[in-house]
């Protein structure tokens, strides 16, 4: 066999390749997925701003505000009423009428001039009024012990014209700091559970106290299945043992003498010198004052 005819047969060889033909179409390839499109800023903040101004159900629309206008709830608390909490119920309710029209909107606007009607009667919104008294003995805050002790109203009459009220309670043989007020958020406050202001108190007992005993108080100690947290307990400087200066959150007085009794001591005394930070520096006994306004920012931000 000559080399031509081997180079043709190799060149056949090559052309009936079974190598598929480079000219023939080939598939169409499947897309790749596609992200969301982006957004353009300025359509994604008209989407923004639409949200934002959209109204909630029962919230009255927002609009420059007037002078002197105050918000319906607030205007119902100011009244003494209620607490402005509870004044959103019976504002949903439908049982408070402006100008003689049921209103049912969070945040309506009173202006000034309105008549607010509160399940049927007209309101008449008071100034706050805060009054802190140094309580003396034979005085109470119990509307319902006759007449051997007389009512701690008495001590506080002629102060104001304002309906107000004692933050708290007092026996007939607890002295010291008594807070007045026609604020009803604010006497609520101070008689949750869950307040944490501080008040400190001076207690005279019959005996000295045992320092195994102040060790215990200030541990703290369970009361008919309550926890008692004592912030601090101790002697009462150039004083005998019996006279003890206790410092802790509840305003229940009950709760001081129920220390003590607890480890079989009678208390003779108990005065409150000191209540959320308000002393009775410049104050005498059966005397009463104004709060300063920065005394009432202060309770505010208890």
């Amino acid at each position: 066999m000559n080399k031509k005819e081997g180079n043709s047969n190799k060149s056949g060889g090559r052309a009936n390749s079974s190598r598929p033909n480079s000219n023939k179409p080939k598939p169409a390839m499947a897309k790749r997925a596609q992200g969301p499109k982006k957004v353009k800023p300025s359509t994604k903040i008209a989407e923004e701003e639409a949200v934002k101004n959209s109204k909630k159900p029962n919230q009255a629309p927002k609009r420059p505000k007037v002078k002197d206008e105050i918000r319906l709830n607030k205007y119902i608390s100011n009244s003494g009423v209620c607490s402005r909490r509870d004044a959103d119920i019976y504002i949903q309710s439908g049982n408070v009428k402006v100008n003689g029209i049921p209103v049912t909107e969070m945040g309506y606007m009173v202006k000034p001039g309105d008549v607010v009607n509160f399940d049927g009667a007209v309101l008449t919104p008071e100034k706050k009024v805060y009054i802190l008294l140094n309580k003396p003995k034979n005085f109470t805050t119990a509307l319902d012990e006759g007449q051997e002790f007389r009512n701690v109203l008495e001590l506080v009459k002629g102060s104001t014209s304002a309906k107000i009220g004692p933050v708290g309670r007092m026996d007939k043989n607890t002295t010291g700091l008594l807070l007045f007020t026609n604020d009803t958020d604010m006497i609520r406050k101070f008689t949750l559970p869950t307040n944490k202001s501080s008040k400190i108190y001076q207690v005279s007992l019959d005996k000295n106290l045992k320092f195994e005993d102040l060790e215990k108080i200030q541990k703290g100690l369970v009361l008919d299945g309550h926890r008692v947290f004592v912030e601090e307990v101790s002697y009462i400087e150039g004083e005998a043992k019996s006279e003890i200066g206790l410092k802790l959150r509840s305003a229940n007085v009950k709760v001081v003498r129920s220390i003590f009794e607890n480890f079989s001591y009678d208390v003779l005394r108990i005065d409150r010198v000191a209540f959320a930070g308000l002393t009775k520096k410049n104050l005498p006994r059966g005397n009463w004052r104004l709060l300063t306004e920065q005394e009432i920012i202060n309770l505010k931000n208890v």
